[in-house]
């Protein structure tokens, strides 16, 4: 008979708490070795190379894209098959990190005389700072845990919980000491929606040649208003002879206008026009022109070139269908 929802729920319960308490744990042990740890891997001309059995091995391989992609070169090394040729992968410029619950896995185990050899620093994150591997290693970060969340006290649980978060404090810890920032790490993610955000730039997005919508300043009011409709941006830029934008008309505008009950016909656009319009440029971050609406409630933008002069135009869809929003 299955077992009822509530005594299914239970269970889940007491593993988030067992493995809750299993990182916070972490907290207090956090103290020199930390810290020389962290130096080690600032100070790594090569890279970081993680390495791990097991589930020890999946959480390592975590630890390492994490690692990668906030600013410090990483990458996993399978300890089996750095037994067949991939220990040539580690260079004499590296820092190993190690994953051993245990400390003794086999495979791990006979790696460890050839990363001696190469007189790299090895990192070890293991359960037992008794082990061989904490024997071998130039700094040992405790990761045990009283048990396991599974009731047999065998699957690997909390324990690879607690590895894992321990990676993620050395990665963070990295990134803020190398000063990495949010444009470094959107070049990491290019595909990205951060990466999207910080690299996009307004001239990718906006509006160009017959698409935009423009008017001259003695133009009526009711064409100015077909404009609107035909270019379906919200708004129309009010250009001198040069091109250069002097003004914007919005759908705010024209409900302003409307309450008035001007005459479409007789009013020219230079008399209902907005004077001081925000513009955007062509290198401009799209996130900038995300910001610029958002501070000032706008939903569209003329963008223009050094000189003022009219080349493209975007508003809240166009940076909705790029992903910036």
């Amino acid at each position: 008979m299955p077992a009822p929802p509530e005594q299914l729920i239970a269970r889940g319960r007491r593993v988030l708490s067992t493995e809750a308490e299993a990182v916070a744990a972490l907290e207090d042990r956090l103290g020199e070795d930390f810290a020389r740890a962290c130096r080690l891997m600032l100070a790594c001309e090569g890279r970081i190379v993680v390495t791990g059995m097991g589930k020890s091995g999946h959480v390592g391989s975590k630890i390492a894209a994490t690692l990668a992609s906030t600013g410090s070169p990483s990458f996993f090394l399978h300890p089996a098959e750095a037994m067949h040729g991939d220990i040539g992968m580690i260079t004499a410029r590296d820092v190993v990190l190690a994953l051993s619950n245990s400390g003794e896995t086999d495979e791990l185990l006979a790696i460890l005389p050839l990363i001696k050899r190469l007189d790299v620093p090895l990192i070890a994150l293991t359960g037992n700072d008794a082990s061989t591997l904490a024997r071998y290693a130039t700094v040992t970060l405790d990761v045990s845990v009283p048990a396991e969340a599974c009731p047999l006290n065998l699957a690997p649980t909390a324990s690879t919980t607690a590895a894992l978060a321990m990676g993620d404090a050395l990665a963070v810890a990295l990134l803020e000491a190398r000063g990495f920032t949010e444009e470094d790490f959107a070049r990491s993610h290019p595909g990205g929606t951060l990466g999207r955000r910080l690299l996009l730039h307004v001239e990718e997005v906006m509006r160009h040649g017959d698409e935009l919508p423009a008017v001259r300043p003695d133009t009526p009011l009711s064409d100015g208003l077909l404009e609107m409709s035909r270019k379906g941006l919200g708004m129309t830029t009010i250009l001198d002879d040069e091109r250069r934008v002097i003004g914007i008309f919005t759908d705010g505008d024209l409900r302003r206008a409307l309450d008035r009950q001007l005459d479409l016909r007789g009013t020219r656009m230079s008399d209902v026009m907005t004077a001081t319009c925000k513009v955007a440029r062509p290198r401009m971050l799209a996130a900038e022109a995300v910001h610029l609406m958002e501070e000032h409630r706008i939903t569209a933008l003329p963008v223009v070139d050094d000189q003022g002069v009219l080349v493209g135009a975007l508003n809240v869809h166009d940076l909705l269908r790029a992903g910036v929003m």
